[in-house]
């Protein structure tokens, strides 16, 4: 059956190109057979393609800003994010080949960009994924990019390169034509791109002549005379080879810092500066040993060497908890670098590590007048860093600069909370004040002065909410916070924020108990809060246990609910039955709430335990999800009854990959939060 993208008005296709016609003839065709597609009947990322003729023209249209702009369009519009390889892509496929040829159209490099990314996602992805009619249509395609091996720029080259070593197609079709392209190239950076794409070639063809002459080549190439010909031999032959960087570690340090290294910047299948560089290089060894990174730290005049060395080392941090031994004192030396970005980095990464860095708290200290600011947007300063440091020490050096940066919104640190995907790098960034100042109960009586200021100016709802969490968190620690609270309750938009505050403090705050009751039995949202609140300040559970019920006839059981139930304990003993029927539940944030609810109602360990048990698997071997982390804290208030899912996590304490669903700071005290509470689990079972 024909491809979709072939349906064309009249019914007929367009004829294929011939690659004997010369440029100019073909692209004066080029128009009329645009329009003899259907564009209407196919799809991409965002709808129909039938703005998709009008984006090609404007590629090959006079103004080369323009052009640009028309030419990321159709990446953003034929590619996105990949995932799959939609109905538009085979048919625009031949008319992105014909503009990169065509000398004068100014954004040919980006169209063979997105030629470049279409052909790897659909080798990347499942066959159910990628539209019927890209395998032929790349098949026609192949020649004409083997011919771009021979355009006059570089670019273009370098770009057909990159295309052709990020297919599949049988190496038999691929390396002769790199192959003699190889042996007539000057332009180094294009070099580099050419031997990635004679090593991808080659192992769609094992054996045979071609294949044997390529890897006789690349083993060559690890003796020239140029470090980045030696790097790209590495990486090419690494594939099949997986042993060989490890063996080449010293040279891989060398080429990665010397400064002919910028020459990857120029190519299209790296196009990195020293950090991405330094990060693409890392990948070929695997495992948590450290010692290509503690390389990449020896000191060295180039900042931006110094700068990738502490972000590798973030990476290799990020994954690996063991490294931290061998890495410490070489961020520890970098907080005294001249450059104020690398000071940044070395102590926001002794941050990361919090208290297993505990014992540099002074050599951090000395940093928090150094005023000296990152060129980022947030302008973070080294001294901030050093603030955030020190917070996760638990060292009272903290509190003044926090007190600082709170009367001082614009400051570097983070306006709110935000979450970062975990990944084999780091992101180095600063989190809000309130996350900095959550991680500080103990020095709750410095800056509970600062925080009911926060609260009394507060005009943001995130930022009310975020410092009543922290008040709550806190719990009876934050006790002189109450009276503020009280004044928080008499106002209908602040009032839900300071009841959950004073619920998470407990009995201090039984002066909230008659204007929590009064909101209990309003006519106003969040009654069962205000009922809920009022029982953890001292109440009785009857209003919390009547508001409830009107919740969950309303609304069902939403997780809020769940965990109040649990707080009310045998109180609530009437919804047992729903609770157990909930433990069943497909989605796993119900399923172990309820089952942690039930628990705290009804004793039950039979059919608890096991519910529980359902959020940890895969747990032991790396796998981490944030369901997690409650459903093994659940666990351990459970106790002896919950040996099963101790013996699930046993190894958990002595793994050396970090457990985290995050980057950035927070997968570092994700890891030591689920470190801990499986001690805990651990612990309560023997």
């Amino acid at each position: 059956m024909a491809s979709t993208w072939l349906r064309v008005r009249g019914g007929i296709s367009p004829p294929p190109l011939r690659l004997r016609l010369p440029i100019q003839h073909r692209v004066a065709h080029m128009w009329a057979e645009v329009d003899l597609i259907d564009w209407a009947a196919l799809r991409h990322n965002y709808g129909s393609a039938e703005d998709v003729p009008g984006l090609l023209r404007r590629c090959a249209g006079p103004n080369p800003e323009d052009a640009e702009i028309a030419a990321d369009d159709l990446l953003n519009h034929l590619f996105h994010q990949g995932g799959y390889i939609c109905s538009a892509a085979p048919a625009t496929l031949p008319f992105l080949l014909r503009l990169a040829a065509t000398p004068d159209v100014p954004s040919r490099r980006t169209l063979l960009e997105l030629v470049s990314r279409l052909v790897s996602e659909a080798v990347l992805v499942a066959e159910k994924w990628v539209d019927p009619g890209w395998p032929s249509a790349w098949e026609r395609a192949l020649p004409e990019v083997l011919v771009l091996l021979d355009a006059p720029e570089p670019e273009i080259r370098r770009a057909a390169a990159d295309v052709i070593g990020s297919c599949r197609s049988p190496g038999e079709l691929t390396l002769p034509a790199l192959l003699r392209r190889w042996q007539a190239e000057d332009d180094p950076a294009t070099r580099l791109d050419l031997i990635l794409a004679i090593g991808r070639a080659a192992l769609q063809e094992p054996t045979g002549e071609h294949g044997t002459a390529v890897r006789h080549l690349l083993r060559e190439l690890l003796d020239a005379p140029e470090a980045q010909i030696r790097l790209a031999a590495v990486h090419a032959i690494a594939p099949a080879d997986p042993a060989l960087p490890a063996q080449q570690l010293g040279m891989l340090l060398e080429a990665v810092r010397d400064p002919s290294v910028e020459l990857w910047q120029h190519t299209s299948a790296v196009e990195s500066g020293v950090q991405g560089v330094h990060h693409w290089t890392a990948a070929l060894l695997t495992g948590p040993s450290p010692s290509f990174t503690l390389g990449l730290l020896d000191d060295h005049p180039d900042v931006e060497q110094r700068i990738g060395g502490l972000a590798r080392a973030g990476g290799l941090l990020a994954q690996w908890r063991s490294p931290t031994t061998a890495l410490l004192p070489r961020l520890v030396a970098r907080l005294d670098d001249p450059a104020a970005e690398v000071r940044f980095r070395a102590a926001e990464l002794l941050a990361c590590l919090g208290p297993a860095a505990a014992a540099h708290a002074d050599e951090v200290a000395a940093l928090l007048g150094d005023t000296d600011a990152r060129t980022t947007r947030k302008r973070e300063t080294v001294a901030e860093a050093a603030v955030w440091a020190l917070a996760r020490m638990n060292d009272p050096r903290c509190v003044p600069g926090l007190i600082d940066a709170a009367a001082h919104p614009r400051s570097g640190f983070a306006s709110n909370s935000a979450h970062y995907p975990s990944a084999d790098w780091h992101y180095a960034v600063l989190p809000a004040v309130h996350e900095v100042v959550g991680h500080l109960p103990d020095h709750a009586g410095l800056l509970l002065p600062m925080i009911c200021g926060r609260l009394d100016t507060a005009v943001a709802d995130h930022v009310l909410n975020s410092y009543c969490q922290v008040l709550a968190g806190w719990g009876p620690a934050a006790d002189a916070a109450v009276p503020q609270l009280l004044g928080l309750l008499e106002d209908d938009r602040t009032w839900p924020a300071a009841a959950r505050a004073l619920a998470g403090i407990g009995r201090a705050g039984n002066g909230a108990l008659e204007p929590l009751l009064a909101r209990s039995v309003s006519d106003g949202a969040h009654t069962e809060l205000a009922a809920w609140a009022s029982y953890k300040v001292g109440g009785e559970p009857g209003p919390a246990l009547e508001a409830l019920g009107r919740t969950v006839t309303e609304r069902g059981f939403p997780r809020p609910a769940l965990q109040m139930l649990a707080d009310l304990g045998t109180h609530a003993a009437a919804y047992a039955d729903r609770l157990r029927t909930m433990t069943s539940d497909t989605e796993p944030w119900t399923r172990i709430e309820a089952a942690h609810a039930l628990w705290a109602v009804t004793g039950d360990t039979e059919t608890t335990v096991p519910a529980l048990m359902t959020a940890l698997r895969g747990l032991a071997d790396g796998t981490c999800r944030p369901v997690m982390l409650p459903a093994v804290r659940y666990l351990a208030r459970i106790g002896r009854a919950a040996r099963p899912a101790a013996q699930l996590v046993r190894g958990v304490p002595t793994s050396d990959r970090r457990l985290r669903s995050s980057g950035g700071w927070r997968g570092f005290t994700q890891d030591e939060s689920f470190s801990t509470a499986v001690r805990e689990l651990l612990a309560a079972c023997d």
